[in-house]
C-alpha cells in the first residue's frame, strides 16, 4: 500500500512539473509577441468571438438575474432594519468584486474550456498537430497564444459588461420595491465604490481567464491516441478549471483585504 501511495504522489509531482513547464512556456511565448513570434489573427479573433460575443445572453442572464435577486431580497431585509443605505455596499461587493469576475469565468470554463480542450484533443487524435510541426508552424504560437490572449480578453471584457448589467438590472427592479431617482441611485453607487474594488474585478478576470485557457489547453494537448480519451480529459479540465478559480478567487479576495 505504501508503494502504491508512494507512486502515486510521484506521478502527481511529475503531471505538475509537466503543468508548471507547459504554462511557462505558452507565456512565455505571449510575452515574445511582437518580435519574430506572430500569432495567428485569425484563430484570436474566432477565439474572441466564441468565447466573449457568443456568451453575451448567458452572461445577460446570470447579471440580470443577481442584480434583481440582490435588490427584491435585500431591500426588503434592509428596509425591515433600518438600514437601507447598506444596499449600495452589498450591490457592489457582491457584483463588481466577486459575482461578476466569478460567475462570469464559470461561464468561460463552462463553454470555452470545454470546447478548447475537445478541439485540441480532436486535433491530436487526428495528428494535426504533427502536421504544424512537419510543416515549421509551432503549435504554441499558432494555436496556445491565440487562444489564451482571446480567453483572457473576453473573460475581462465579459465581467465588465456582467457588472453593467448587474448594477443597471438592481436600479430597474428598485423601481418596483421603492422608487429612487436615477441621479440619487448613481450618487450613492459611486459614493461607495472605490478604485481598488474595480482594480480588484478585472485582475480576478485576467487570472481566471489566465487559468481557463492554460488548463483547457493543457488537458487538450494530453491526449494521447485514441478518441475515448476526449471526454475523459474534457471533464478533467473542467474540474481543474473549477478548482483552481475559486482557489484564486479567494486568494486575490484575501490579499485585498489584508
Amino acid at each position: 500500500m505504501l508503494e502504491k501511495i508512494g507512486d502515486w504522489g510521484i506521478q502527481k509531482m511529475r503531471n505538475l512539473s509537466y503543468a508548471a513547464g507547459f504554462s511557462f512556456r505558452v507565456l512565455r511565448e505571449v510575452f515574445r509577441i511582437g518580435g519574430r513570434n506572430k500569432v495567428s489573427l485569425q484563430v484570436l479573433v474566432m477565439q474572441i468571438l466564441f468565447t466573449g460575443v457568443n456568451a453575451l445572453s448567458i452572461i445577460a442572464v446570470f447579471s440580470l438575474t443577481l442584480g434583481a435577486v440582490i435588490i427584491v431580497q435585500g431591500a426588503s431585509l434592509l428596509q425591515q432594519v433600518g438600514q437601507r443605505d447598506l444596499l449600495y455596499p452589498i450591490l457592489i461587493s457582491v457584483i463588481t468584486r466577486e459575482g461578476g469576475p466569478l460567475l462570469t469565468a464559470l461561464v468561460v470554463m463552462s463553454r470555452s474550456g470545454v470546447a478548447i480542450a475537445t478541439e485540441l484533443g480532436n486535433m491530436v487524435v487526428k495528428h494535426e498537430i504533427e502536421a504544424y510541426m512537419s510543416v515549421g508552424i509551432d503549435p504554441f504560437n499558432y494555436l496556445l497564444v491565440p487562444r489564451l490572449l482571446g480567453v483572457t480578453i473576453s473573460t475581462i471584457i465579459l465581467s465588465v459588461y456582467f457588472n453593467v448589467l448587474g448594477l443597471g438590472a438592481s436600479f430597474v427592479f428598485a423601481q418596483f420595491m421603492a422608487p429612487i431617482p436615477f441621479g440619487e441611485y448613481f450618487r450613492n453607487l459611486m459614493s461607495q465604490i472605490a478604485l481598488g474594488d474595480l482594480l480588484t474585478s478585472l485582475l480576478k478576470s485576467f487570472f481566471f481567464g489566465v487559468i481557463i485557457a492554460l488548463v483547457s489547453t493543457y488537458n487538450g494537448l494530453s491526449v494521447r491516441n485514441a478518441t475515448t480519451e476526449i471526454p475523459v480529459v474534457t471533464i478533467k479540465a473542467v474540474g481543474q478549471g473549477f478548482a483552481l478559480i475559486f482557489f484564486f478567487n479567494v486568494l486575490l479576495t484575501l490579499v485585498r483585504f489584508s
